[in-house]
Parts: C-alpha cells; structure tokens; sequence
C-alpha cells in the first residue's frame, strides 16, 4: 500500500511540475505583451499581476495620470477577461454597481420583476476612486469581494468566474472623501503603490503613446485558464521555513508579541489574512520569477504591499513624522537579520 501511496505522489508531484513549467511560458509571454503598452513600471505590473494570479484583488494608490486605467484594460485583454469600469463619486449608489430589480408587463398584463445586473457582473472590475463614494457604497462591494456573489431581494447572485476588483485612490486630493474603513482594506491582497516612471520609461511614454497609432497588447491566455494557473499556485510545495517566516513577520508587526518598537509605534496590526495573502503571493511570485517554490526573499519583498494597509500606527508614531513603510521596513531588516 505505501508503495502505491508513494507512486502515486510522485506521479502528482511531476504533473504539478509539468504544469507549473507551462505555466511559466505562459507567464512570461503575459508580461512580455503587458511590456509592450505599459513602460516604467515593472514593480506595479508585478504586483497587480500577483495579486490577480493569487486570486485576489488589489488596491492601487497613486496620483492621476500614470496609467492606472490603462494597465486595468490591459490586464483584462492580456488574460482573456471582461471588464468594466465604475467611476465612484459622492451621488453614486449601491443599485449603479449591483443592478436592480424592474417591473415588466406582458402582453397578458402579467406583470413580474426582472433583475438588470450592474457592472459588478464582470471579471475584472476597476472601481476607480473608490474613496470617492460614501460608506453605504463602498460596502457594496464587501460582499462581492470576499464571497463572489451578491444578494438582491433576498436572493442569491453569483458573480463571473473568475472575479477581480483592482480600485484606485489618489492619495493626495483627500477633501471630500470617505476613506476605506479596514475591514473592505483587508479584502484586498496587496495594496501597490504607483510612482512617476523614471526618465527613460517617460521618454518611452512620450514617444510611443503621442502618434498616430499605439501599440496594443493581445490576449495570451482565457479565463478559464486563468482559474487553472490560480489552481496552480495554490499546490505549489512551501518549505516550512517559508511558512516560519510568514508567521514571524505577521506576528512581529502585532502590539504585544514581544517587539519593543512595535508595541510603541503600531496601534493594531495585521491579522491572519495578511499571512494568507504572504503565501499565496510569495508562491505566484516565484512562478512570476521562474521558479517552482517560493524563498524568503518573496515573503520579505511583498511585505510592504500585503502589510501596509492592514496596519496602523499611534498617535505618537504619526506626531514623529513615522510612517507604515518605515514600521515594516525595520521589521524587514531585522527578519534579514
């Protein structure tokens, strides 16, 4: 019997290999064709792509105009997805996302409701400016991001498969808005961050996206296998150091687990979804790198985007000019020993 068991392990083990090297081709052939539109931003197109490969969504944090939407649209014709776009503002309602219920009337004079799904009935929604929208709105969309299907009417709705929010908020124009409370935060596996480019891509920039035609990106893979590469990374082997690591690090940005500088300066840390999100993320950064298991450098090097918005800092910690990238930046350091 155990040698039949060990037989059929190893058969499993060289089919996870197997497909996690065609899963590598096809990896980098999505990032060659996103490559081709969008320039100068290779940490952002990482992590945005970690985060839909590990089946999450992302929330990207930068001032208008660097190619935010567009990577959005990208994504979706490179990965063979719907999408679909909601431009959050103060008057937008709960019913604009989800749809709503209208009466029909037959020629018999039968009357009965029938539901006009909203543009949440999509793959890849980008909800962009999402702190625009009031309370009641944004928590539209907290169901939909953590079960994958709404209720309207006291029934049950199922979204499309596979299903991405990535949001967008400006961080600097904040009169007027309503930030995320932290429990839609935490529905979010990374929070990325978007800067300038540097000289060279915004030269790029200039040149290829001011004549009379653009490059356009093609689709490289469909949703279907989407699901399948997600289902992939999610058998891929972690070493239990890895897992240690992921536990250390979550655990050490938490008041009262035995670390001097977090008690002083973070008033409440992340929770054991921030560790769920190290180990699916550091695994699709590893088939993202090539490789067929992940290392502690993944875990470290996503730190600050799957931590970020899952921690806050104290009173006194703000009034020093201390940020959260600061907080996990020493925490990084000192797991690097």
């Amino acid at each position: 019997m155990s040698v039949m068991r060990g037989a059929t392990e190893l058969a499993d083990e060289k089919a996870i290999v197997a497909a996690a090297e065609a899963a590598l081709g096809e990896i980098a052939l999505v990032r060659a064709e996103i490559g081709k539109v969008i320039f100068g931003q290779e940490s952002v197109v990482e992590q945005t792509l970690l985060a839909v490969l590990s089946g999450g969504h992302a929330l990207l944090v930068g001032v208008p105009g660097l190619a935010k939407t567009k990577l959005v649209a990208t994504l979706s014709t490179v990965l063979g997805l719907d999408n679909s776009r909601i431009q959050f503002t103060p008057d937008l309602m709960p019913s604009d996302i989800l749809g709503s219920e209208v009466m029909d009337q037959d020629a018999a004079g039968h009357r009965s409701f029938r539901f006009i799904p909203g543009p949440i009935f999509t793959q890849l929604l980008m909800a962009d400016e999402i702190n625009r929208a009031s309370p009641r709105t944004q928590s539209a969309l907290l169901q939909a991001m953590q079960e994958y299907h709404i209720t309207i009417a006291g029934d049950r709705k199922d979204l499309p498969q596979p299903f991405h929010v990535l949001a967008t908020q400006n961080p600097l124009e904040q009169e007027g808005t309503y930030p995320l409370p932290e429990a839609q935060l935490d529905r979010f596996l990374m929070q990325v961050d978007v800067g300038y480019p540097e000289l060279a891509a915004e030269r790029q920039i200039l040149l290829e996206t001011t004549g009379l035609a653009e490059t356009e990106a093609r689709p490289v893979i469909d949703a279907g296998r989407l699901q399948q590469v997600q289902g992939l990374i999610r058998q891929m082997p972690v070493g239990e150091k890895v897992v240690d690591a992921i536990l250390a690090l979550v655990r050490s940005a938490r008041p009262g687990n035995g670390n001097a500088d977090t008690d002083k300066n973070v008033a409440w840390g992340p929770g054991p979804r921030a560790g769920q999100a190290l180990m699916l993320c550091a695994r699709a950064r590893a088939l993202y790198d090539g490789r067929l298991a992940p290392s502690i450098d993944d875990v470290l090097a996503l730190a600050e985007p799957v931590l970020q918005h899952r921690m806050a800092l104290t009173f006194a910690a703000r009034a020093e000019g201390m940020s959260v990238r600061d907080v996990i930046a020493d925490l990084v350091k000192r797991a690097k020993g």
